[in-house]
């Protein structure tokens, strides 16, 4: 009977034991340095381990009558430690133009395309030389490249620029939530596809293969620099629109004027930059670079702290000191009052970071999340890694084309700079105290790490 007991007890320690560590494979192949990998953190991003917050406002919050919190609790990430700035969202749009411009000289010059693989074996299609280096001055490069330039009737002084126009994005990325649907899966009885797809442009097509679910999208890159003039009425901010975007000075501050299709199409780029490079070090790729659901945005602005109104942990604006933690409008009318240095966006990093390493998560510019905006979103939404996304048409209502923005501006009171207010804007729209920052699915395991 003691022998019995003794076992049972050893049994039970094996059994809690064993939540904590490595779990041991019998299969054959079992035997893979699979844990043996590692994941390193990615260059400007910090990590947001996985966890459980309220999301929305808390108990002690004075909010409206339809505001609502819900517990849910969110898988690990990593986000950029600040807003792309417009040094990182110009990299994009150069990388778009010079694309566009090897192709054009690809056409007279053969310098400018690969046309075999190392093996001599001719290629189905022509690849683009980014090695061949262009020579923007010379003459005969600007004839093979002129329907990329600004045509000669619109040209300010005679000067020949590149057409902002031009630089358009062409991307694919795959519809998972249409794959999903039951009706779309793959019949191995009849060995096709029996449902339909609604495609980017509005169109219900029947599912004729596994690309039927590629979506194509054609985006515009270039940032709305008039939105500095539109946004804001008997201003002069045409100081802002000629040179905020463009202007080295402004390297460091966040991008703005960008809608949501350009920041996703910016995440689309980052990931096929990185998945290039790993390809060429024979790496396995990670997870692909997007914009952050509602969740993931608002468990990272609160940096581990719960039921606090602000990133910094802390129910004021001010510090200690009696200096204000964040750039938004403190005053009215007074914008200098937190920024020492512009009355609008200012650079990125300025103020402390919060828990997680996170800067600029309450005020400077607002920030695009993945996530469509609907009211009663708390409602019907999932507790595990919640999130609502609706693709919009062209042709639907301005409603159907609400897109969840988080964290508040510099035009801002502080109601909107706190981690649980929610508001949106129109995902076609551009405005100049909206930006964006980026995240990936994180790999790693913390009860591996424990």
């Amino acid at each position: 009977m003691r022998k019995a007991i003794i076992y049972i007890i050893l049994a039970s320690g094996l059994l809690f034991n064993s939540c904590r560590n490595e779990i041991v494979q019998y299969l054959p192949g079992g035997e893979r340095k699979s844990n043996s990998w590692f994941e390193p953190s990615p260059f400007g991003m910090v990590y947001v381990p996985r966890g459980s917050f309220v999301m929305g406002p808390s108990d002690e919050e004075l909010t409206g009558i339809a505001e609502k919190s819900k517990r849910v609790s969110v898988e690990s990430f990593w986000m950029d430690d600040t807003e792309i700035t417009n040094n990182e969202y110009r990299q994009f749009v150069y990388w778009v133009r010079d694309s566009i411009a090897r192709k054009l000289l690809g056409q007279t010059y053969t310098d400018f395309v690969i046309t075999e693989d190392l093996n001599g074996v001719p290629l189905d299609e022509p690849v683009i030389d980014w090695e061949e280096e262009i020579e923007w001055d010379d003459p005969d490069y600007q004839l093979a490249m002129d329907e990329l330039y600004i045509p000669e009737e619109e040209r300010l002084a005679f000067r020949k620029e590149v057409d902002p126009r031009k630089l358009i994005y062409e991307y694919y990325w795959v519809d998972y939530k249409q794959a999903a649907r039951r009706e779309n899966s793959y019949n191995f009885e009849s060995e096709s596809y029996e449902g339909t797809v609604l495609t980017p442009e509005g169109e219900t097509v029947p599912v004729a293969n596994r690309s039927s679910f590629m979506m194509h999208e054609m985006v515009p890159v270039y940032p709305d620099t008039l939105t500095w003039i539109r946004d804001f009425t008997y201003t002069y901010n045409d100081p802002f629109t000629m040179k905020y975007f463009s202007h080295v000075a402004f390297d460091n501050y966040p991008v703005v004027g960008v809608t949501w299709k350009q920041a996703n199409a910016f995440s689309r780029w980052r990931t096929d930059l990185k998945n290039d490079f790993s390809s060429r070090l024979n790496e396995a790729p990670a997870h692909d670079y997007r914009l952050p659901t509602e969740a993931e945005w608002e468990m990272a602005a609160r940096g581990g702290l719960n039921n606090t109104v602000y990133p910094w942990g802390s129910y004021y604006t001010r510090n200690v000191n009696g200096c204000f933690v964040a750039n938004f409008k403190p005053l009215r009318g007074n914008y200098v009052a937190d920024s020492p240095t512009t009355t609008t966006a200012m650079q990125v990093g300025k103020f402390d970071p919060n828990n997680y390493g996170l800067y600029d998560m309450a005020g400077n510019v607002a920030e695009w999340t993945s996530t469509a905006f609907y009211e009663a979103a708390y409602d019907v939404v999932s507790d595990f890694n919640p999130e609502l996304q609706y693709n919009a048409l062209p042709d639907d209502p301005p409603v159907m084309k609400r897109k969840v923005i988080r964290g508040g501006s510099w035009k801002d009171i502080a109601y909107f700079i706190r981690t649980s207010t929610r508001t949106y804007e129109y995902q076609d729209t551009a405005k100049s105290y909206i930006g964006f920052r980026c995240v990936r699915s994180s790999f790693r395991n913390e009860l591996q790490n424990r």
